[in-house]
């Protein structure tokens, strides 16, 4: 009964040495080698028969060819990662592939960068699918055509797309700009220098993966009072994930800091090593970013994530006053004024304004011309909501370039609109917050086209 049961163990043992040693000769079909290996050493881009494919094991049981043999006679098969080996079909077919690898065939890459992304598409906005170690290897399948890589300064980044492999069988797109390119024949693949493991920092992660930007602009959302053509200007702090540069972008401040790692600093906290740059995560929205110059005080600058897309944000306000427009357009679209001529309106967002000489150059100037767009941008104070509907903007045309930008606040009624000057002095970004003392009222009466 013993020898029974040691024959049962034994048996399959055998069996599969037999095969690894050579018992087992039917090709499965032939591949190329993605990956190189270290015993036998064989460079990647050579062509090998297929014996099994295990998805037990996820390995391929191939042949060694003679040239990669340690002696005559000896082992004449060895296990490949499934991932490590493209099965191409027949051995014209792999060689015409490994003819086709070329110039990537020995290309490896070292990551110079800790926290580089492999991404799903050849797109800086695309999904992330791994996240390299700085010292990293990587092989280089393939140059892609990809939407180029743009640095925190808003400039395209030197380099390109490729599709790369790692060791563990992750593939998708990594832009060069921060890879080393070298070539490899096979044996031990070694970086630059040793690179720790590192436990994985979830908390980072999420911290590189939102959009932060100036903390004003919680304010602004908050009351519902958007300034789209600040919204347009994305400032903001970039941690530059896919560069190794990071840039705070503020109206006033525009710094770009290189780096080579993103380090803990205790808690909630972060340096950027080489960059002289520290970030505080202060909540789930707030973040402070600090650096000082030149051995000076320290300055600390507070961003922000946004309770909704940026774009969405832009959509809807850009919705909200074309919605505004449509009422003064419906109301009219022709508006005229005994003393003040006629002011009308277009679909798109355009008007004309003739016979406004009395207007001209205390409230218009003279290099104005009679058109250009209408931008129902503004808001009212709430102390100004009973008497106007709203307030608006009239960017005129002039000659050989941009025109100047006029003010009024509105009122619809069944007659017509009511138009009130709004001076700069009585703006406060885009909220009018006072009337003058002595205040400018047109009156149009509605117009039949």
């Amino acid at each position: 009964m013993r020898r029974k049961s040691f024959l049962r163990l034994f048996f399959p043992l055998l069996t599969a040495c037999a095969v690894l040693l050579g018992g087992c000769t039917r090709v499965l079909g032939w591949g190329m080698l993605l990956w190189s290996t270290e015993d036998p050493a064989i460079p990647s881009g050579t062509v090998l028969p297929v014996y099994i494919k295990s998805n037990i094991d996820r390995v391929w049981v191939t042949g060694i060819p003679r040239a990669f043999r340690r002696a005559r006679g000896g082992v004449n098969k060895f296990e490949i990662p499934l991932s490590q080996l493209e099965l191409v079909g027949s051995k014209r077919a792999a060689q015409k592939r490994a003819a086709a690898f070329g110039e990537y065939t020995l290309l490896y890459a070292e990551t110079l960068q800790d926290g580089l992304p492999i991404r799903e598409d050849p797109d800086n906005g695309s999904r992330r699918v791994y996240r390299l170690r700085a010292g990293q290897i990587i092989k280089i399948l393939t140059r892609v055509d990809g939407n180029p890589a743009i640095s925190t300064t808003g400039d395209p980044l030197p380099g390109d797309w490729y599709l790369v492999l790692t060791e563990d069988g992750s593939r998708g797109y990594c832009f060069s700009y921060r890879l080393k390119m070298f070539e490899h024949r096979g044996g031990p693949l070694e970086a630059g220098e040793a690179v720790e493991e590192e436990a994985e920092d979830t908390e980072l992660e999420t911290v590189l993966a939102q959009s932060w930007y100036p903390e004003s602009w919680d304010a602004m959302i908050a009351s519902e009072r958007i300034d789209t053509e600040e919204l347009a200007r994305h400032w903001g702090f970039f941690p530059g994930q896919d560069s190794g540069l990071a840039r705070i972008y503020l109206p006033n401040l525009d710094r770009t800091f290189t780096y080579t790692k993103i380090r803990p600093d205790g808690t909630h906290s972060w340096r950027f090593d080489g960059g002289a740059l520290k970030m505080i995560l202060r909540s789930d929205r707030l973040l402070a970013v600090q650096f000082s110059e030149n051995g000076g005080a320290m300055q600390t600058h507070l961003f922000i994530t946004l309770p909704s897309d940026l774009d969405d944000i832009i959509v809807q306000e850009t919705e909200r006053r074309d919605a505004l427009f449509q009422n003064i357009f419906r109301a009219g679209p022709v508006f005229t004024s005994a003393n003040y001529g006629a002011l009308s309106f277009t679909r798109n967002r355009r008007f004309i304004w003739t016979g406004n000489n009395l207007l001209v150059p205390q409230i218009i100037p003279a290099t104005a011309l009679g058109s250009g767009a209408i931008d129902v941008g503004l808001f009212l104070d709430a102390a100004l909501t009973d008497r106007y509907n709203g307030a608006f903007t009239l960017r005129f045309d002039g000659a050989g370039g941009p025109g100047a930008s006029v003010r009024f606040c509105y009122t619809l009624d069944d007659r017509g609109l009511r138009i009130e000057y709004v001076p700069v002095e009585n703006l406060n970004g885009v909220t009018v917050t006072r009337r003058s003392p002595s205040p400018i009222v047109i009156y149009f009466f509605k117009t039949e086209e």
